[in-house]
């Protein structure tokens, strides 16, 4: 590199560092709903249809960021809650963005909160085949009650079972004449899982991650 590429460099870096690779990542962004219900703010869950990836489990509205499709995160945010819970985009008012959650399974999400502007969730018309039902936590709740806290461990694996039970090599460690070691699964860093218990229903995994970093906040406040 000469000294001439010093100056052409500085004006490529990026003025706000975002992740690095990021577009090898399954990219999506979530919106986080919050409704006006006995006098204070809820936060409106889905619970998964059966036939879809994680059925079964609570989420926020959310999705894939399409290229062909959404100028930005904060569209798809919405574009996916409008195609999920039915309501119109004029009944969402955004008033913020949390910072990117990288998470460990090959995915980033960009999560937004939002308020919607509705009466009751019995206005909502979901779409059956994403969504079981929708339900409402007030936001209290999770400010009285801290998760539970496990862990789980994450390991590299340069190894792959195939459905036949033969043995595929996704990383040529060997063949590379990389240290021995590797031929293994190597690393085992420990991650947070939090969960909250509550009478509608478990929530878990990056939900409720989601919901413990907004709720950091909103203690600090």
């Amino acid at each position: 590199m000469k000294k001439t590429h010093v100056q052409q460099l500085i004006q490529k870096l990026p003025k706000f560092p975002n992740i690095m690779g990021k577009e090898e990542f399954f990219n999506a962004a979530v919106l986080i709903p919050l409704v006006m219900h006995n006098n204070e703010y809820n936060f409106l869950f889905e619970e998964r249809a059966s036939g879809i990836p994680q059925g079964g489990e609570i989420c926020f509205p959310g999705g894939l960021y399409q290229n062909e499709v959404d100028q930005s995160f904060k569209q798809t945010a919405i574009r996916e809650t409008i195609e999920e819970i039915g309501i119109g985009s004029s009944q969402i008012t955004i008033i913020g963005q949390m910072d990117t959650l990288l998470a460990p399974i090959g995915m980033t999400i960009e999560p937004f909160i939002g308020i919607l502007d509705i009466d009751s969730i019995n206005d909502l018309t979901i779409d059956s085949d994403e969504v079981a039902r929708t339900f409402l936590v007030p936001v209290s709740f999770f400010e009285k009650n801290a998760p539970e806290v496990h862990q789980i461990k994450l390991m590299a694996h340069p190894t792959d079972t195939k459905p036949d039970g033969e043995t595929e090599i996704i990383f040529p460690v060997k063949a590379l004449g990389l240290p021995e070691r590797y031929q293994k699964a190597w690393g085992g860093i420990r991650l947070n899982v939090y969960i909250y218990r509550h009478p509608e229903a478990i929530i878990w995994g990056l939900t409720a991650k989601i919901i413990f970093y907004l709720t950091q906040m909103l203690t600090k406040l």
